[in-house]
């Protein structure tokens, strides 16, 4: 079972060797001026998506309300611009999905609340792996971040 790991970009390359295409995601995040990607949803490569997304911060209970986790990706969050507070808890201490696993989107929620919170700035990620449920965007005023999807198998 992998944990959740945070670190900044400058030390991305002591994970490559975590998964095949982690070196490809990373490259990606180190080589490029994040601050002028565009909001959407791109390929980086094959089994590497990226999504970027802007929006003010949440309060913690309102980010509660998507508290997720995924079966079929890794997730590689990076705060672009603005502070980050994400809320995080084991997948096996949640007891409590709210509806069912969706396939297409590949997320679960959960009602349970977050065991911890931590703070990401810029040039800051973290892993999240599928036994990381979390729940990100809390904090206040404009939140830039680029979250890279890596597919598992």
């Amino acid at each position: 079972m992998n944990q959740m790991i945070i670190d900044t970009l400058q030390s991305a390359e002591k994970y490559y060797g975590l998964h095949k295409n982690f070196k490809v995601a990373f490259d990606y995040l180190t080589s490029t001026d994040l601050t002028a990607v565009e909001v959407g949803k791109f390929d980086i490569a094959d089994g590497i998506k990226a999504i970027v997304a802007e929006g003010e911060g949440k309060a913690a209970e309102v980010a509660a309300e998507k508290f997720e986790c995924h079966n079929k990706n890794i997730d590689i969050q990076v705060c672009i611009r603005g502070n980050e507070t994400i809320g995080w808890k084991p997948r096996p201490d949640c007891t409590k999905p709210k509806g069912e696993y969706n396939d297409e989107k590949d997320v679960l929620f959960f009602e349970d609340m977050p065991d911890m919170h931590f703070s990401l700035k810029g040039g800051q990620f973290v892993i999240f792996y599928p036994e990381d449920v979390h729940a990100p965007m809390i904090g206040e005023g404009l939140i830039k971040k680029l979250v890279v999807k890596v597919r598992i198998a």
